[in-house]
């Protein structure tokens, strides 16, 4: 059986907003994230757990932050993209693991909501979903709350009739 593993890693700064992107659900808060696109930070590190799988490089080479197209582009649209590259070489997603480092906002009563939307968009059961989070114990930039970490894994599966 033909699989691999990926991992992504994905930060983002705090700066003028109401609302954090966390796997395709905003989050009230007090600071939105910086980014070109909608800075979920998330989705961006599923997206290069993904794309590493598959060898297909990172986020920023498929989706350059200096390419005005993704300016302001949602989570899920680089997602599906992302997914769209994956399974067009014969791939399908198993499951996926995601940690949220974060000191604020707590992310604990949002989890099914997360849980549930990345779900639908990879097409898996819940069961293969997996998305936690945990602060850094007030130490380094998280702690700090200068801004949000994600680590993402994901396990692929060469589609059977692909090989």
């Amino acid at each position: 059986m033909n699989m691999r593993v990926g991992q992504g890693f994905d930060v983002h700064a705090f700066g003028e907003g109401n609302q954090v992107m966390l796997g395709g659900i905003a989050i009230p808060h007090t600071r939105g994230l910086v980014a070109h696109s909608d800075g979920d930070v998330l989705i961006h590190a599923l997206c290069d757990a993904l794309l590493g799988a598959a060898g297909l490089g990172d986020i920023g080479h498929h989706f350059p932050d200096t390419d005005p197209h993704y300016k302001g582009a949602s989570g899920e649209s680089l997602l599906t993209a992302s997914l769209d590259k994956v399974t067009g070489l014969g791939w399908r997603v198993v499951n996926v693991d995601i940690t949220v480092l974060a000191q604020v906002p707590r992310v604990a009563a949002h989890r099914p909501a997360m849980t549930a939307n990345l779900a639908r968009m990879l097409a898996l059961p819940l069961d293969a979903v997996n998305v936690k989070a945990t602060t850094t114990e007030r130490l380094g930039f998280v702690g700090r709350e200068e801004g949000i970490a994600v680590q993402a894994i994901c396990l692929l599966q060469k589609s059977p009739t692909t090989g």
